[in-house]
């Protein structure tokens, strides 16, 4: 009886794993939280025919894949020093500051983030502080990409906001041209940011997550993949 064998292939860009062993059919799955693409087959099968197997599902494999990406985890903060906080992909120490007067957040020596409040201040407000410095510092990076991408793409969005999301990164109102992005972008490199906005823009060119659709962001934006990855890394959440 023969063993069970490991290797990988690249299909357009995709990387799957196969995984030779003693069963019967050819099996397909797509793993949570980063999309990992898993293929079972009996050892007879070749290359060739699990590659056509692959490239036959890739769009429901592409549609599972941004399923896992929008629904980011949300997580469980205390809000108090020590605790760390993601602000454009990198990672901050929390330091609180009690003190009168307004609310403010700071960046110290590029590493440590600062929330000055009241003594007084609950954890829900300290999280609503943050929030709305993350919407802030969104709102300023936002309009440059808008006018850097919509030219390219020849689209333009008439309304766009920024707000929490619990089940996506962005969505597009196709009808009335609206675009909304996740506040947790704040927390992502800046090329995360780029790839939703693109992605949200494109589908005023088409509607669904199709071949179409993909083709499109393979052309505007090659490196796609590399940010979604990025966008998926759960210690950047």
């Amino acid at each position: 009886m023969r063993g069970v064998s490991q290797s990988k292939m690249m299909v357009q860009g995709l990387e799957v794993e196969l995984l030779r062993k003693t069963v019967k059919h050819l099996r397909l799955k797509v793993y949570p939280p980063d999309g990992r693409v898993r293929v079972s087959v009996p050892h007879f099968v070749s290359d060739e025919e699990v590659r056509a197997a692959v490239l036959a599902r890739l769009s429901w494999i592409k549609k599972k894949q941004d399923h896992f990406l929008a629904h980011p985890p949300t997580p469980v903060l205390e809000m108090v020093t020590g605790e760390s906080l993601f602000f454009w992909g990198k990672r901050h120490s929390l330091e609180v500051v009690e003190r009168q007067g307004r609310h403010e957040i700071t960046i110290q020596d590029g590493e440590k983030l600062q929330l000055s409040v009241h003594g007084a201040t609950t954890t829900e407000n300290r999280l609503r502080v943050v929030n709305e410095w993350y919407r802030s510092e969104l709102k300023q990076r936002i309009p440059p990409l808008l006018s850097r991408w919509q030219p390219v793409l020849g689209v333009e969005s008439r309304e766009w906001g920024v707000k929490n999301m619990q089940t996506r990164w962005g969505s597009c109102n196709i009808c009335k041209k609206r675009i909304w992005l996740n506040l947790q972008l704040a927390k992502k490199p800046l090329q995360c940011l780029e790839y939703v906005l693109v992605h949200e823009l494109l589908h005023l060119l088409e509607r669904y997550h199709n071949v179409r659709f993909y083709n499109l962001l393979d052309h505007f934006l090659p490196s796609w993949q590399q940010s979604r990855d990025l966008l998926n890394s759960r210690s950047e959440r």
